[in-house]
């Protein structure tokens, strides 16, 4: 065993240089690469079936090779190897390459596809082009743009995720949600969404749920399921048990990491590509300030822009349906209104300080509610015209934020950039498990070594140690449950458990525990 393997510090040694395996893994891989950025550069391959096949197959065995070596026949266990010292890992230039070619590729993916040989009238060119074979073989129809993403994204999750299961390959949780997030993105978000697109159905994914699945209600994707006949009514009224049934239900017993952990397509890439970069979430007071803020003013952008744009369909289809604008807009009022009530009434403890922003941000909606009621009309909501505002909202929350933010900026900012800062089903799914959540990771205080492996390796940048110096559950509304923060405690300090919801927050968590300053907790301890 070298002394690498047993080294323990995050910054006791450089890294070691990779290994000749390794440096032809590297190669192999980046030939796979180089053909697909051939393509990018307009290069007409003559056989497109045949050099996409190459490139997919070169990608993945240089991937299975450098994992094999990193990983296979060293002993199991999550060991820290340098990461602060390697340019990808700790924020050097190679990182800072990466984060910009990332982002690039999110800007001409999103706005400009044409650079990538989409072509509105006639064949397309480009890498796009030769993607056409596979798309034809799933989808019946040529390749876009975002077929080539899914391609990709569903590589990237498979190969990195084999990289991850032999990583964590002694902690059975890691692997078996590893293999949930694979078979989620292959069959549910890119298999079954092509498949329908070649029965003729609207594409529709089952995992893909609001308000992630933010043109759930656009007036043209409703108006694509009711006229799909029984298929496209079971569509919407699957989307609408998702939200109001599925959800609350899961998140119950499991937290909200059934879904970020163990469904989610995004959370699926920032686990296992992402995961080099774990260590570099910001877990300091600001970036915890920040996040609350702007993570709560997402889900109050979205609330508001998903009510205006089915008020906006109503509108549109005015005399069709038994929802006028008036229902719509004071039923959702008062649902949101009775919501808040019950919440302040029956659950006000376990906000604690977090209440204000819930107030915040009723009373913002409320408004913004009255404000569509008195200044929309004749197609126009908030004097803007409402398709319009449908494509800012699916400009700012489906690619601003989403991509070009949340992968783009993972060699920087870690890899759960958009899941801690922008994505609003994980708001939804925190409030839920902040509120009513039987999941909890427990602590034993007395164990705890204060080695801080669980604080650097929590991609949401919360201070795990500090809960586990107190001993004190940890139920933080951001905490997607990946485990890694009780797969790299070396005194098995932490444990995920779902238990009943009495004795999940005592009166002192209350206090300490429901993300305070270190000046009240030092206020509070003086008194």
């Amino acid at each position: 065993m070298s002394k690498i393997e047993r080294n323990m510090s995050l910054a006791g040694q450089t890294p070691a240089a990779l290994s000749g395996t390794q440096k032809l893994a590297s190669a192999i891989g980046l030939i796979g690469l180089f053909i697909l950025v051939l393509a990018v550069a307009n290069v007409n391959f003559p056989n497109k079936v045949l050099f996409l096949t190459l490139s997919f197959v070169l990608i993945t065995v240089g991937t299975v090779i450098f994992a094999n070596d990193l990983y296979r026949g060293k002993h199991a266990g999550i060991k820290n190897d340098g990461v602060w010292f390697k340019s990808m890992t700790g924020r050097g230039l190679w990182a800072w390459v990466t984060g910009i070619a990332l982002t690039l590729f999110y800007i001409v993916l999103y706005w400009f596809p044409e650079f990538l040989g989409l072509t509105a009238d006639g064949p397309n060119t480009g890498v796009i082009s030769l993607f056409d074979p596979l798309s034809y073989l799933i989808n019946g129809g040529p390749a876009s743009q975002w077929f080539v993403y899914g391609s990709l994204y569903t590589l990237a999750i498979f190969i990195f995720g084999y990289k991850f299961i032999l990583k964590y390959r002694n902690n059975r949780y890691e692997v078996l949600r590893t293999f949930s997030v694979m078979f989620f993105q292959l069959g549910f978000a890119f298999l079954i969404p092509e498949i329908l697109m070649r029965l003729n159905q609207p594409y529709f994914n089952p995992a893909n749920i609001w308000p992630l699945n933010y043109d759930l209600f656009a007036g043209y994707k409703i108006n694509e399921f009711l006229s799909a006949g029984n298929i496209g009514v079971i569509m919407l009224a699957f989307g609408l048990i998702s939200i109001f049934v599925i959800t609350p239900i899961l998140t119950y017993k499991y937290g909200k990491r059934w879904y970020c952990s163990w469904v989610c397509g995004c959370g699926g890439l920032a686990e296992t590509a992402g995961d080099p970069y774990r260590h570099l979430s910001d877990k300091s007071l600001f970036a915890w300030k920040v996040e609350r803020w702007v993570i709560h003013s997402v889900l109050v952008f979205v609330t508001v822009m998903t009510i205006a744009v089915v008020y906006s369909f109503l509108g549109e289809n005015a005399g069709e349906f038994w929802l006028t604008w008036d229902i719509f807009l004071w039923g959702s009022a008062g649902f949101l209104t009775l919501l808040f009530v019950v919440i302040m009434i029956f659950k006000r403890n376990e906000l604690a300080k977090d209440a204000k922003y819930g107030a915040i941000g009723y009373l913002v909606i409320i408004l913004s509610i009255i404000g569509i009621n008195y200044f929309s009309g004749n197609g126009n909501i908030f004097f803007f015209p409402g398709y319009q505002l449908r494509e800012w909202y699916g400009f700012l929350i489906g690619a601003a934020f989403s991509g070009v933010i949340g992968v783009g900026f993972y060699p920087i900012f870690g890899n759960r950039v958009w899941c801690r800062f922008g994505c609003p089903m994980a708001a939804i799914l925190g409030m839920q498990q902040r509120l009513f959540s039987k999941f909890r990771i427990t602590t034993n205080g007395g164990q705890c070594i204060s080695c801080g492996n669980c604080s650097t390796y929590c991609e949401m940048g919360i201070d795990v140690r500090a809960y586990a110096q107190k001993g004190e559950n940890i139920v933080r509304s951001s905490c997607v449950g990946c485990g890694i923060c009780s797969a790299v405690c070396p005194r098995g300090v932490l444990k995920l458990e779902n238990d009943s919801l009495k004795g999940r927050i005592n009166s002192e968590e209350v206090l300490l525990g429901n993300d305070v300053d270190l000046l009240d907790l030092i206020n509070q301890k003086a008194r």
